[in-house]
């Protein structure tokens, strides 16, 4: 298994980042990473997006886990490997709260091929973490 995880703190309310998260056509708003998306129903477990970085292929998305205000889990499948990114809204108190991506590539050749590949998808994260919680205080 391979895993990362960045997060930050800000002012921002849980609710402007969930509602930032749940409008999946425009994250490439706060997402440079981002050519294109699309979502094939409401943001839930079970709803399909796929996402295009530029230049690249599109990559499906499944979202496993939906929890309004606290968290969202995505998935990618791709042969063997289960990339999982959990997306969660955890306060600090006095007004704060953090914001925390976390990724775990499993399966078989996850040990060789997460940080082959796992750096490069995550690279970003700080960035667009950055992004999300500055729009979110607006």
């Amino acid at each position: 298994m391979w895993e990362y995880e960045h997060s930050i703190e800000t002012g921002a309310s849980p609710e402007a980042i969930w509602r930032l998260w749940a409008d999946v056509e425009n994250w490439g708003t706060w997402n440079a990473g981002i050519q294109k998306i699309e979502i094939s129903g409401p943001f839930a477990a079970g709803t399909r997006i796929t996402m295009t970085p530029p230049g690249e292929d599109p990559v499906p998305l499944r979202i496993t886990e939906a929890v309004e205000g606290e968290r969202f889990v995505d998935e990618a499948r791709f042969g063997d490997l289960l990339l999982r990114t959990v997306h969660r809204i955890d306060p600090v108190g006095q007004g704060r709260i953090r914001v925390l991506y976390r990724m775990e590539i499993t399966g078989d050749g996850a040990d060789e091929a997460g940080p082959q590949i796992g750096p490069g998808i995550t690279a970003d994260w700080p960035d667009t973490m950055a992004s999300l919680a500055g729009l979110a205080l607006r």
